[in-house]
């Protein structure tokens, strides 16, 4: 995968012919016309490498510069200050703000090409230190994502994690990425949601293990949940990308399962974490309009780095109608294969969150829990191929 340099500069031209350049070279470019549009951008990004101007209206590239390096996240992305301003006291300031090079304008491109080429050699990406100071345990990660809301995909997440946990008896863990939005937590029963949200109003380095295994709850079944709030105005905090991250990244050594409600659409949030998963799993509903809103997502997930194997289509027919499309027409129409079918059980959900379970251990000889045992079964198969 080609190496991503983001570049942070206010003038437009040397976004484009800078832009262009690097990316003749093999790279891959990501653009920002401004400092606090730059921190967003490598919040979003994780660029390899972040090339930085110093003379911008609304904050100038040594304040961006502080900000990356005081954050876990963003502290160790390589930046080279690419200038006009060629003082020595410019200079020590720009390495007394974090730079790791700095090269001012203008420069022969074969220089600057020298430079990026140099640091990228010997700098160490964000992930990968990740991964080597992380916990032997990684869960095997599956998210659960539709193309537009209120088609079931927590519902589908909860029961999913649930069948793995008690169907399968493997540990799971199951994470609501809804902040504002949540509704896991009210339909097991559990009170005072809002641990996850104290959480997210920390600082990422203060995120361990130990503080989120005291937030998680764990069902009756043995399931345990990291619930999302309800408060509407939480839905702020979906913003926390670092907050998210670190968490996100705890969660992946606590259980040997781990399903993440992503919600609705490709959010900076979602982007971000998608990633990070084995599989996922996307929810689509048999109307033509969102079929053909589904077939855009599955190619921005393709788009995102998944391949084919790693995305799997489920249809959830949460209504009985003579307006939904036949099976066959479905397939014909998302040209996708269709791993599993969930037939409409609106009475069964409701009797379920009345007595705070899922649908599968609320009935588990029902026609439903025999759908979600038929998915698990080829998440299974995936895991075992893939080793």
């Amino acid at each position: 995968m080609a190496e991503k340099i983001l570049i942070i500069d206010d003038d437009l031209d040397t976004l484009r012919l800078v832009g262009l350049m690097l990316q003749k070279q093999g790279y891959e470019i990501a653009a920002a016309s401004n400092g606090r549009q730059g921190l967003l951008k490598v919040e979003e990004e994780l660029p390899d490498l972040i090339l930085l101007d110093v003379m911008m209206p609304d904050m100038d590239g040594y304040e961006v510069a502080r900000r990356l390096r005081k954050s876990p996240e963003t502290a160790k992305i390589p930046i080279l200050m690419f200038t006009a301003k060629s003082q020595l006291d410019d200079k020590v300031t720009g390495f007394e703000s974090g730079a790791d090079d700095y090269l001012t304008k203008p420069t022969h491109p074969t220089e600057l090409q020298a430079h990026v080429k140099a640091l990228l050699a010997r700098s160490v990406k964000p992930e990968k230190a990740e991964e080597d100071t992380s916990s032997a345990q990684k869960a095997f990660t599956i998210g659960v994502i539709s193309a537009r809301g209120g088609l079931g995909v927590s519902s589908t997440a909860l029961n999913l994690g649930s069948y793995l946990n008690t169907g399968i008896g493997e540990e799971t863990v199951i994470v609501e990425l809804l902040s504002g939005l949540g509704t896991m937590g009210r339909d097991l029963g559990f009170s005072d949601l809002g641990g996850f949200s104290t959480l997210l109003r920390g600082a990422p380095e203060e995120i361990t293990s130990e503080k989120i295994e005291e937030v998680l709850y764990e069902h009756e079944s043995g399931l345990k949940v990291l619930p999302a709030s309800e408060e509407p105005r939480d839905a702020e905090l979906g913003a926390a990308l670092s907050q998210i991250r670190a968490v996100f990244k705890e969660l992946l050594s606590l259980s040997e399962f781990l399903v993440a409600d992503f919600g609705a659409g490709l959010s900076s949030l979602n982007q971000a974490l998608l990633p990070q998963c084995d599989l996922v799993v996307v929810v689509v509903e048999a109307f033509s309009n969102s079929i053909e809103h589904s077939k855009l997502l599955l190619a921005n997930l393709f788009e995102l780095g998944f391949e084919k194997e790693q995305v799997l289509v489920v249809l959830n027919n949460r209504i009985r109608s003579e307006m939904l499309l036949s099976m066959g027409q479905v397939k014909e129409k998302i040209d996708y294969p269709v791993t599993a079918t969930f037939t409409p059980a609106p009475e069964l959900y409701s009797q379920a969150i009345r007595q705070n379970r899922t649908a599968i251990l609320h009935e588990p000889e029902s026609m439903l829990t025999q759908q979600f045992k038929n998915l698990a079964t080829v998440i299974l198969e995936y895991k075992a191929k893939e080793g």
